[in-house]
């Protein structure tokens, strides 16, 4: 997996994205991540990348050559190794799709991202036409730049890369997974603060265990996400054990 990204700030990628998981990923060549200076591409002496806007307004605007030169040095780079292929080009974006699991599930199954990263009042429209696939919102909220909302799509699209985490278990009863929350989890020692490991975790009945814990992802779903069960189809194991659960919360 491969991600190539357009920035004004790389040098932030590399303090985030070059520990635990990720950088461990990284350096056994499961994904790849580079990132381009937009500034590198700039015709201005000053490596100037934004302008006023047009029609006034308050703020700049990043212009579109910079980034379009950017992104042609990545289609170059292919190019030259005779990979003829156009990755998909994400714009971090306020405006985009807001990211949930579903999208990070289907941007895994893609071999190459580019994604840009704006900055001030956003990038001219024009380059957003050219050259962008996706807009992806990581939630409905302003941050100043798309470099936080980028590392955040990385990290959560690599964890579903295969050989990035140490097994399939790892990642497959994570909330939002399979769109329940997670189950609470439990290490030693036995008991903290006078609150004892539930007795089930200690029985070694590993059916009992799965029940309990599968019952709780549907309990703090309820409690905590209750919006979530729109989006789900629940089998009749699950209506049984979530009617145990609405019968305890009434109590």
């Amino acid at each position: 997996m491969k991600f190539d990204v357009l920035t004004l700030f790389p040098e932030i990628f590399d303090a985030v994205l070059g520990e635990s998981i990720i950088g461990r990923a990284r350096k056994n060549n499961i994904i790849q991540i580079n990132t381009i200076n937009i500034r590198d591409f700039s015709l201005n002496k000053h490596r100037k990348v934004d302008d006023y806007p047009y029609g006034g307004g308050g703020g700049m605007v990043m212009m579109a050559q910079p980034i379009y030169d950017a992104y042609l040095s990545v289609l170059e780079r292919l190019n030259y190794e005779r990979l003829y292929y156009k990755p998909r080009v994400i714009y971090l974006s306020p405006q985009g799709r807001v990211l949930n699991q579903q999208i990070v599930k289907e941007l895994s199954k893609e071999q190459h991202l580019i994604l840009l990263c704006g900055h001030y009042e956003g990038v001219d429209e024009r380059v957003i036409e050219e050259i962008v696939d996706d807009e992806i919102s990581i939630g409905d909220y302003v941050l100043t730049g798309g470099e936080l909302p980028a590392m955040v799509l990385i990290d959560s699209i690599s964890r579903l890369i295969p050989g990035v985490l140490s097994n399939e278990e790892s990642y497959s009863q994570e909330s939002h997974y399979e769109g329940l929350l997670e189950y609470p989890q439990y290490t030693r020692p036995y008991e903290f603060c006078k609150r004892k490991v539930p007795d089930v975790l200690m029985s070694g009945h590993h059916e009992n265990i799965n029940r309990w814990r599968r019952q709780q992802s549907l309990k703090r779903t309820y409690l905590k996400r209750p919006d979530l069960f729109n989006k789900l189809s629940l089998d009749e194991t699950d209506r049984k054990l979530l009617e145990e659960v609405l019968e305890e919360t009434e109590k």
